[in-house]
């Protein structure tokens, strides 16, 4: 395999990590006494040589780009004890194909929370105040002198946020929204969360469809399952205010992009600020010329902090299972 980055090899297992992360993790294998195998190059790693490396390795650390699913799994060598993702979400590995060839999959969850959180407010300020369109205003020379009407966005102190998928992340939107920004939250979520509502106030709707026209600005906070796919479709697009802000932090595909674009395109809904997108790297035709939306390239939980802390919990899972104890934060069973 080329372009690769043997680190170091001390009679330990085989660990191969499909992308540059992070030195913390890698360092942290390294002391394990593991060789460590980077791969070098930017571009997508192709299925063949992700197979390849689930053949030959103990462990692989891949990416939410990277596509494991059962027909990969099928192929992997005997040797191949874990999986560990380098995300939260996981819904890029077949993890119940992985279990039934005794494969643990692990991912990083907690450690990115803040991060995320503090993206999804940015993302939601930003929108509201117009700052993305403000910023070309003044770069395409246009800026002759305040003006009372302006590029007038809306303030959010008082406005209503729904939170869809009440995790980790989700929560902590909402405590940041009302601690920090004065809003009402509410949220939907398969079941109530009793001191969510006592911290952040907020009201919980069991259904979503009947809390969609109530709120000012959806955040979506779910992972990418069957159930979730197009979760915003037409259908709901339309069912909220025409003022509404949409964010999306969580999965592109729960999205129905194109009817995304046609919403934003026809004023169904004010804005949507995405860092997700449906078919990654791409974009669904129309979304980037269009001014009432504000694109951040999946960097939420971009912070030397944040990624170096993935890196090592990534590692940490890598480190008990090949050494036969329970894994970290493992996924499946």
């Amino acid at each position: 395999m080329a372009g690769l980055l043997k680190l170091f090899y001390d009679n330990g297992m085989k660990v191969f990590v499909t992308y540059q992360i992070p030195e913390a993790g890698i360092k942290k294998l390294q002391e394990a006494g593991h060789e460590v195998v980077v791969r070098q190059e930017q571009a997508l790693i192709s299925r063949e040589e992700l197979v390849a490396a689930l053949k030959e390795y103990d462990a692989i650390l891949p990416l939410l780009t990277d596509k494991i699913g059962a027909e990969e799994i099928a192929q992997a060598g005997k040797q191949l004890k874990v999986i560990a993702n380098y995300a939260v979400g996981y819904d890029n590995i077949d993890a119940k194909a992985a279990a039934e060839r005794g494969i643990v999959v692990t991912n990083t969850p907690d450690v990115l929370t803040d991060a995320v959180a503090d993206h999804t407010i940015t993302l939601m300020t930003a929108l509201a105040r117009r700052v993305v369109e403000a910023d070309q205003f003044v770069r395409d020379g246009k800026f002759k002198g305040w003006r009372p009407m302006l590029l007038l966005g809306t303030g959010l102190r008082d406005k209503v946020l729904g939170i869809v998928g009440l995790g980790r992340i989700g929560s902590e939107v909402g405590r940041r929204a009302m601690t920090g920004l004065g809003m009402k939250v509410a949220y939907s979520d398969l079941q109530p969360s009793a001191e969510f509502e006592r911290e952040a106030e907020a009201r919980f709707y069991p259904e979503l469809d009947s809390m969609l026209p109530e709120v000012d600005v959806v955040s979506l906070h779910v992972p990418l399952v069957e159930a979730t796919k197009h979760l915003i479709n037409k259908e709901r697009l339309a069912a909220m205010k025409e003022t509404s802000l949409l964010i999306n932090t969580a999965r592109g595909a729960v999205i129905d992009e194109a009817a995304l674009v046609a919403a934003l395109k026809d004023k169904v809904i004010a804005g949507a600020a995405l860092d997700v997108f449906e078919n990654e790297p791409d974009l669904a035709a129309g979304l980037k010329e269009l001014s009432n939306v504000v694109l951040t390239p999946h960097v939420a939980s971009a912070t030397r902090e944040t990624r170096s802390k993935m890196s090592e919990l990534a590692a940490d899972n890598i480190i008990a299972v090949l050494a036969g104890k329970e894994a970290i934060t493992p996924v499946n069973k």
